[in-house]
């Protein structure tokens, strides 16, 4: 699947699939009928592609700009409640795409919202400990080597090992790692239980991958992701689809220099909200999130040891205070929903990034993730 980003004198191109007939459309209407969405679809032809495009009246109601954040708000849906809620968000939000989604089958376009729906399940479930130096894993599932990672014991299903990683619910307790990498475990997590529907043999490479060595960072980001939109066609500051991975960048020079303080990881969960691993209960509105980065700038402070560290309880006051002043709130808002500057420059960019990461495709014969060989 391929996607490209926005430009502002185009119109929403939605879901493409590739060489796709009768049976395509037949399935897929299908879909958008037993969720009461046929009346936000129009179709067409082009050569042998299909193409669904959210009905541009509604668009032009719900979605000006391609503004995603207000759809289960105008909609009235109940994503965290309501399963078929979060299915209907993510469809409409696919529908409304900037540029094409494009999918081979109509079994990849069912595994990708599958993926994306369990994405934002996992990541409501996530929750860990804070620290910026500790990083643990439970010891019954987990080892660890310098060289390879935090790797899988034998024998121990990658499913349960993540759940037992990420989610208090699961282990009992909290664990400490980074928040971009449980953006990685949240996503592996989520592409392993759609495997194990649709493809399990991928799903065995991927355990006996984690059983040998971890991939991370920007391996991980090759092998298991795609991105769409950049600086120099981005997408539109506030269209976000549920599951999508995001960035959100410190503008302040000084402060990104705090290790984990660059930016912060998140998912998109639908209704406007942004995961929140460290307290998942209270999830993040854009303006709640833009203005905590914002006061990171406040809370940085040279420690006695000489280390350059953050004071999480003045960021949590001074956040605190602007929330309770609308013009602050409008000024700060004004300064930090922009696009981000370039990597490396520190100008007058906002925290927004110009793109969005989604999972790449897992069926039989159209599966796109490529493991490294051992």
């Amino acid at each position: 699947m391929t996607t490209s980003a926005h430009r502002p004198d185009s119109s929403p191109e939605g879901i493409r699939f590739l060489k796709a007939g009768n049976t395509t459309r037949e399935r897929f209407f299908g879909r958008m009928e037993e969720l009461g969405l046929n009346r936000y679809v129009e179709s067409t032809k082009s050569g042998d592609d299909l193409i669904f495009q959210i009905d541009k009246k509604f668009a032009g109601l719900w979605m000006s700009q391609g503004d995603t954040t207000h759809l289960s708000r105008d909609m009235k849906y109940d994503i965290f409640n309501n399963s078929n809620d979060l299915e209907r968000e993510i469809l409409l939000a696919l529908l409304a795409g900037p540029r094409a989604f494009e999918y081979p089958s109509y079994e990849e376009f069912s595994a990708t919202v599958n993926i994306r729906h369990n994405i934002v399940t996992e990541a409501c479930r996530t929750q860990l400990a804070f620290h910026t130096d500790e990083v643990n894993r439970p010891t019954d599932y987990w080892t660890y080597s310098e060289k390879k990672g935090f790797t899988i014991l034998p024998g121990k299903p990658l499913v349960a090992a993540l759940k037992k990683a990420t989610q208090p619910d699961s282990s009992g307790r909290l664990y400490s790692f980074s928040c971009y990498r449980a953006t990685e475990y949240v996503i592996l997590l989520s592409i392993a239980q759609e495997l194990a529907m649709v493809n399990p043999p991928l799903l065995e490479k991927l355990q006996s991958q984690w059983e040998v060595e971890a991939i991370m960072s920007g391996k991980f980001h090759d092998v298991f992701l795609r991105e769409y939109g950049s600086l120099a066609d981005p997408l539109p500051t506030q269209y976000y689809v549920p599951g999508d991975r995001v960035w959100f960048r410190n503008p302040d020079e000084y402060s990104s220099n705090i290790s984990g303080y660059e930016g912060s990881w998140v998912f998109y969960l639908g209704g406007g909200l942004f995961s929140n691993f460290w307290k998942r209960d209270q999830p993040y509105t854009l303006t709640t999130k833009c203005i905590e980065i914002f006061h990171w700038r406040h809370g940085a402070l040279v420690s006695d040891d000489g280390k350059l560290s953050m004071d999480e309880v003045v960021v949590e006051t001074r956040t605190h205070q602007t929330l309770n002043d609308s013009t602050e709130i409008t000024r700060i808002l004004r300064e930090t929903t922009k696009l981000r500057d370039p990597q490396g420059l520190y100008a007058n960019g906002g925290c927004i990034d110009a793109s969005r990461e989604f999972p790449r495709m897992v069926s039989p014969g159209t599966a796109d993730i490529l493991l490294p060989s051992h």
